[in-house]
């Protein structure tokens, strides 16, 4: 079952990125999902199968 990712969510990876950020911007939901490094703004597009298995959690407030 896919994993439930929506437009703007912060997402924490299992593996940080060269400039040593873990937390990622969702900025795009589909077959491929498209991220945002939360630390330097570099994007990436992976397939969201790759994606979510990367993602450690989905960071969201209470209520959302």
């Amino acid at each position: 079952m896919p994993m439930d990712l929506k437009l703007n969510d912060r997402v924490e990876m299992k593996k940080p990125h060269p400039c040593g950020e873990r937390v990622w911007i969702v900025t795009r939901v589909g077959m491929d999902v498209k991220l945002r490094c939360a630390g330097c703004g570099r994007e990436v597009m992976l397939p969201r199968a790759k994606a979510e298995k990367g993602v450690k959690r989905i960071l969201r407030e209470e209520g959302t």
